[in-house]
């Protein structure tokens, strides 16, 4: 009898990765992996046989992370106008089992598997063994989900969390919201805490603020194709310069506040993670305490905040993992 060969994927708004896994090998040993632009293909089901012409195999069952929600086996993929439907997967692939899960739904699952290398932790607090858990993950855009413990293993409780009004918390941030309404009919803290937030934050402080903007900087973005990661590495620099150092405190400051209330949401007691591809690139101002002076800044409950682990997840590979987990049906157990 030959191996259960399984496809596991990861598809966000700006990259997907896919990978060939075995129950022998388990999540963490593909076979193969390969990672795409996601803009440049029509959908996903051209991803998955460019796959399966590269490798020169097939798969059984597949299972895919996709950011954004799922429903009834279709997903709406946040940032790109794809569709995936898990009938017409098995169809066009000849799976007997296609499953779409939230990319973050994918993440916790691949939480368990990871080393303690795989976090920093921004708040230690006091872990409650089985207490819900909360993942936020700013990315392309900005992914929340809960899990919560039944006495043998974690469920997901699926959310678009992250596309809540946005609430100020002070004079410059009432000014921020301001600003961004004149762009958008609504304004959520995806439209904030994301990698095409950190630009939006950045204009807001040079055309309504009057931040200046080096020459150096100007060249550099000019050249960019994405200009998030300029303005980042601007902050991180020896002599960061003060637009993009007061750009990146000022996500830093609503990224905390938007991960307390997701913790008073869910009492999650067990911990909140943060994932997504931004947290790891500016961990220095997420160590600076302003992160946790809003995530704990919640009135009457702000006795209740500094008691919760906030961890960082720094393997980019984690929802990928997830999704192979998940696919092979393997238990997501208490940490």
């Amino acid at each position: 009898m030959g191996n259960h060969f399984h496809l596991a994927g990861d598809v966000g708004g700006t990259k997907t990765i896919l990978a060939l896994f075995t129950k022998e090998k388990g999540p963490l040993q593909p076979l193969h992996e390969k990672s795409y632009s996601s803009s440049a293909f029509a959908g996903l089901d051209d991803i998955i046989e460019d796959f399966f012409s590269w490798t020169g195999t097939y798969a059984q069952t597949a299972c895919f992370g996709v950011a954004g929600p799922v429903r009834d086996g279709r997903a709406v993929i946040t940032n790109l106008p794809w569709q995936p439907d898990t009938h017409m997967l098995k169809v066009a692939h000849g799976f007997f089992r296609a499953t779409l899960i939230n990319d973050l739904v994918a993440t916790g699952h691949g939480i368990p598997h990871l080393d303690e290398s795989d976090f920093f932790t921004i708040n230690r607090g006091r872990k409650t063994v089985g207490g819900a858990l909360g993942i936020i993950a700013p990315g392309t855009g900005l992914g929340e989900v809960f899990f919560t413990w039944d006495g043998s293993q974690y469920f997901a409780v699926a959310s678009e969390g992250g596309h809540t009004d946005f609430g100020p918390l002070s004079e410059t941030e009432e000014r921020l919201l301001a600003y961004l309404r004149t762009r958008h009919v609504h304004v959520s803290y995806d439209r904030i805490c994301s990698g095409r937030g950190i630009p939006a934050i950045y204009d807001f402080f040079k055309y309504n603020e009057g931040l200046e903007e080096p020459g150096w900087l100007t060249k550099e973005l000019a050249a960019a194709e994405d200009p998030a990661p300029v303005i980042v590495n601007g902050a991180l620099a020896e002599k960061s310069c003060e637009i993009c150092r007061k750009t990146i405190e000022l996500f830093v400051s609503v990224l905390g506040a938007e991960a307390g209330n997701l913790a008073l949401k869910g009492l999650t007691t067990g911990g909140i993670y943060l994932a997504g591809g931004v947290p790891p690139k500016i961990r220095p101002f997420l160590e600076t305490g302003t992160f946790m002076q809003t995530f704990t800044a919640k009135g009457r409950m702000s006795y209740l905040l500094p008691d919760i682990p906030v961890r960082v997840i720094l393997n980019p590979k984690t929802a990928l993992i997830g999704a192979a987990s998940f696919g092979l049906r393997l238990k997501f157990a208490t940490l």
